[in-house]
């Protein structure tokens, strides 16, 4: 099967899944359909052969084990999926954010800077119009005060007269699009800068630092608190799960006396393991933003002292002296801003993670799990690796393989570890348990990727196998495909892309293209003798050699006619008529000679 064709086969069946679920009252997305389609695919199970062409029977499976998946209720598995879908289409970098924020901001305020920019005034009530106009775009713009708000728009009224009166708009109203805008855009930076110096100037130097949006003083202390409290729950529910999964999978314990299937604890496990990496990302955002907002305020404040003993009892500042610093304050408090845009981002996104969970907790409640655990010890993960930490590889023993240790490895709280710091050994030998590696005992390096281990045993039955390992962790992933998000497999499954990568009609029954960036550097001459001496590179040179050459001095031009070039052509010529001329002398020339 060609890839285009297979490509083909694919999109026809996503489109008819997402027909049918919505046929039965579901509406799922077509990342979502796609990436379903391919873990459905993967499951050895379902008897898919990716290197043969897909029949009609296969079709019809294909779609109807997908249906079966995406239709199924209360299944933690399946959550976990949708949940990775949301956050990895609705979550981004923090430029990226802000760049949304822009750009949002841009799409609100354009019509009113469309009609300011291009309005044709022609009467005294048309420019006073105009004028409330641009006051309304800065008030919008600035977020300081509504603009139904009349104490508002005096304060921005009184600003912008100051620096820009009404005489002052048949001059604007004669520049091009292009500067009326960026004059705009001065303007709104200016009376922003003047209207915080005012509130300012109210203020006590020490309540400087209260001086912040009001959507940031309500968004601030609200959102990393609400982040911490859901984390906290999450952590909770992980360390039971794992508790009670452990109970389960040991050598000398009895798993039929709990009449609990360990694939749902399993799956509820992964369930909350995903929502506490997601939550840690919006946390530690969370905690970008508050420090992003702590520096913003002291350089607010530092510039409003500036500003103070700029215009300090004088009653005239020169504009080029002051109006830079108003513009740097209006800059200040738009950083303000974004980072409370933000954080309301980070408390949507946490707030529409909470359904993704909700399966698992109806099926295993609190008070049953701790039925279930009974006089089980619940360790947290810090329990865990203060537990294993006096365990150590010593790399002076193990030659064959190469050992990083924090002690000998700079930035090592920082290394990319595979499996996203989970056990690979425990996942493989304990029927899919997720504990957290320790990464004191020992990192492995094992073709330039690096595996931590919950134990030193643990660590040194993966080393002594590492392939076999990492096999039958891309195995377990097969079965459960959640873990190829929760883990990050995606470079051992190349063709299952992030869900924020993949498009609707990539397909799993394709085999990718690989595809690398490689370079080579060379000698310039290795080998001497090779250079051509005469060699030119430059082209005025080559032509400056074929005139010498050609020698055209010593050549003539020739032109023949023919008859297909005969007449083919008017000339027209210019020419003068001859003139009459006369010249005037003292004597006659033809006269006879003077008679002697």
């Amino acid at each position: 099967m060609s890839r285009t064709h297979a490509e083909s086969v694919i999109k026809n069946i996503i489109g008819e899944i997402v027909q049918q679920c919505a046929v039965r009252g579901h509406t799922v997305s077509d990342t979502l359909v796609a990436f379903m389609v391919k873990a459905v695919v993967l499951d050895p199970r379902n008897g898919f052969n990716v290197d043969r062409t897909l029949t009609k029977q296969d079709v019809q499976k294909l779609e109807e084990l997908c249906l079966d998946k995406l239709m199924e209720k209360c299944s933690p598995s399946l959550d976990t999926i949708k949940m990775q879908v949301y956050f990895d289409m609705n979550y981004t970098s923090r430029r990226e954010f802000l760049e949304d924020i822009h750009r949002v901001l841009e799409s609100k305020l354009s019509t009113v800077s469309r009609e300011i920019t291009d309005s044709r005034v022609k009467t005294r009530e048309e420019l006073d119009a105009l004028y409330r106009k641009i006051i309304t775009y800065i008030l919008l713009r600035s977020a300081l005060g509504s603009p139904a708000d009349t104490s508002a728009v005096q304060e921005a009224t009184a600003a912008l007269q100051s620096v820009f009166p009404h005489t002052e708009l048949g001059a604007f109203m004669a520049l091009l699009k292009r500067d009326k805008e960026q004059q705009l855009s001065e303007l709104t930076m200016i009376v922003t800068g003047i209207r915080l110096f005012n509130k300012a100037s109210k203020k006590e130097e020490t309540d400087l630092e209260e001086l912040m949006p009001t959507i940031l003083n309500k968004a601030l202390p609200v959102t990393s608190k609400s982040i911490e409290t859901e984390l906290r729950g999450t952590q909770s529910l992980a360390w039971k799960y794992t508790a009670l999964l452990e109970k389960q999978t040991v050598g000398n314990s009895q798993p039929a006396e709990f009449d609990v299937p360990v694939v749902l604890l399993r799956q509820a496990l992964y369930n909350v393991r995903q929502h506490e990496a997601f939550l840690k990302m919006l946390l530690a955002d969370a905690g970008l933003c508050a420090k992003h907002v702590e520096i913003l305020q002291t350089e607010l404040s530092s510039q409003i002292k500036l500003l103070r003993e700029t215009v300090k009892s004088k009653t005239a500042v020169p504009a080029a002296k002051v109006f830079p610093l108003f513009k740097t304050l209006s800059k200040l408090w738009s950083g303000l801003q974004d980072e409370a845009e933000l954080l309301n981002i980070l408390s949507n996104i946490m707030l529409n993670l909470q359904p993704f969970v909700a399966s698992q907790a109806k099926m295993f409640s609190e008070a049953y799990l701790d039925s279930l655990l009974e006089a089980s010890e619940v360790k947290t993960d810090e329990q865990r690796m203060s537990e294993s930490s006096d365990e150590r590889i010593v790399p002076a023993k193990m030659k064959t393989q190469e050992w990083l240790l924090p002690e000998t490895t700079g930035c090592f709280s920082e290394l990319p570890l595979q499996y996203d710091g989970v056990c690979g050994y425990t996942l493989v030998n304990r029927d899919g348990l997720l504990l957290p590696g320790n990464p004191h005992i020992g990192v492995l390096k094992h073709k330039e990727k690096l595996y931590v281990f919950s134990s030193k045993e643990a660590a040194l039955k993966f080393a002594s196998t590492p392939d076999d390992f990492i096999d039958e962790v891309a195995e377990k992933a097969k079965y459960s495909p959640e873990l190829i998000q929760l883990l990050k497999l995606h470079q051992q499954f190349s063709c299952v892309s992030p869900y924020s990568e993949m498009q609707p009609g990539e397909s799993l029954l394709v085999k990718p293209i690989t595809k690398c960036e490689s370079g080579t550097q060379t000698d310039i001459h290795p080998v001497e003798t090779n250079i051509v001496k005469s060699y030119e590179w430059n082209e005025w040179e080559l032509r400056r050699k074929a005139v010498q050459l050609a020698d055209i001095r010593t050549k003539v031009t020739h032109s023949t006619q023919t008859q297909l070039s005969h007449m083919r052509r008017e000339n027209t010529t210019q020419t003068w008529l001859p003139k009459n001329a006369a010249c005037q002398s003292k004597r006659d020339g033809d006269g006879a000679g003077d008679p002697g």
